[in-house]
């Protein structure tokens, strides 16, 4: 019955740890996968979370399911994090969230609501963007078209290319934008460039899916949903698919957040019926154990600034290996653009779009045993002190440096 199945490509990313897993040189350095990792190359687990899971094994009473849309008291405090506590979408009730598997579940769980409920309409993606959007929507059956995103020879945003693209944008079509620490390129728009891609959005008529993974790793929790913020502040209507894996360190729980923001409290409702329908098809409830402990961190004061003070010290580490590649890759003499090295202390975020080609790529793997993206992402949050010279080294060789 089976002879028939040919075998799938692997996965642009989990394929390359998958390999990397394989390779038996000692010195192999995986910057592919985006997960942080703190300067002895462990991702953590965050003393606020160790403290909220041991409170809530204390006091869990039941392991029965969750209602479709997960517990209201984690909705409460997602929306919260993402909006601010007295954002008027909030007042009026006319944003309505589903507690989904990671950021990527809530990705899925909008790719079949656009197509059960917006047939015929297009999705837009940045060109670079995140390699398994396209693959999500597609499986959802949702027509994807790239949007010009990256100037490859400044490593810098193109932003006119990015507003002329919306303009042939029909009304109606999604537009999906990264709402900080863009992926892959690290790339974000200046609060000036905010506010025009906001215009943009509403004067063409398209609808914001907004894809939030990375609150807090790029400037601040309250500064990195400015653009978001920016975007309904104009835009009475979005979407928005937030992560928890990052900031929060929760990678294997599966915590993430579908956010339907509507004109009215009446729409709200009538949307959200149909997003749980989609859910139920799909996983029917999420998981509670991620989700209980972001909201037991983010209802207790005292969890909360512990929280905040650990995904501060993350940020900085992260911020502190762009200098430090920056500076170790100038001092060798490379020059990833004709502008040198610059761009990689201005983007913000886990990522670096480096510059490097798909063969400098394929050498580093095979010379020197680094894994990154053939895209040339770098993850920098998987730099470390340690590793960080034989990642100049590698790269000013496959680079001729």
């Amino acid at each position: 019955m089976f002879e028939h199945v040919t075998a799938a490509s692997p996965d642009p990313i989990l394929g390359l740890s998958e390999a990397f897993g394989r390779d038996e040189r000692p010195s192999k350095i995986n910057l592919a996968v985006g997960v942080f990792k703190d300067a002895a190359g462990q991702t953590p687990v965050l003393d606020a979370v160790r403290t909220a899971e041991t409170r809530l094994l204390a006091e869990e009473t039941t392991k029965s399911y969750m209602p479709i849309g997960g517990d209201p008291a984690f909705g409460r405090a997602a929306r919260e994090l993402l909006l601010g506590a007295d954002h008027p979408a909030l007042a009026a009730g006319r944003v309505v969230t589903f507690q989904t598997p990671g950021g990527t579940g809530g990705l899925r769980v909008a790719g079949d609501y656009l197509k059960q409920n917006h047939s015929g309409k297009t999705l837009w993606v940045s060109d670079p963007t995140w390699a398994n959007h396209h693959g999500i929507f597609a499986a959802a059956g949702v027509a994807v078209k790239p949007y010009p995103y990256l100037d490859p020879q400044t490593n810098s945003l193109n932003l006119d290319a990015m507003l002329g693209a919306a303009q042939g944008m029909r009304e109606g079509d999604i537009w999906l934008l990264h709402g900080c620490c863009h992926n892959p390129t690290g790339i974000d728009p200046t609060a000036e460039q905010w506010t025009q891609i906001a215009a943009a959005a509403q004067a063409y008529g398209v609808l914001p899916l907004i894809d939030f993974a990375y609150q807090g790793f790029g400037a601040g929790l309250t500064e990195d949903a400015a653009g978001l913020r920016a975007v309904l502040d104009v835009n009475p209507e979005a979407l928005v698919c937030a992560s928890f894996s990052k900031n929060f360190g929760l990678y294997r729980e599966r915590v993430g957040a579908f956010h339907v923001v509507a004109k009215d409290t009446d729409t709200a409702a009538v949307v959200g019926s149909q997003v749980k329908a989609c859910v139920r098809r799909n996983y029917s409830n999420p998981p509670a154990h991620g989700g209980a402990v972001v909201t037991t961190i983010l209802g207790n004061t005292a969890l909360r600034t512990q929280w905040e003070a650990e995904l501060t010290a993350m940020r900085d580490r992260i911020n502190g290996m762009r200098t430090a590649l920056q500076a170790g890759l100038d001092e060798r003499g490379v020059r990833l653009t004709p502008e040198g090295n610059g761009f990689i202390t201005r983007q913000n975020g886990m990522f670096t779009m480096s510059g490097l080609t798909k063969p400098q790529v394929q050498a580093l793997k095979q010379d020197h045993a680094i894994y990154i993206v053939g895209s040339g992402r770098i993850n920098v949050a998987g730099v470390t002190p340690d590793n960080l010279p034989v990642l100049c080294d590698a790269i000013a060789a496959v680079t001729g440096g």
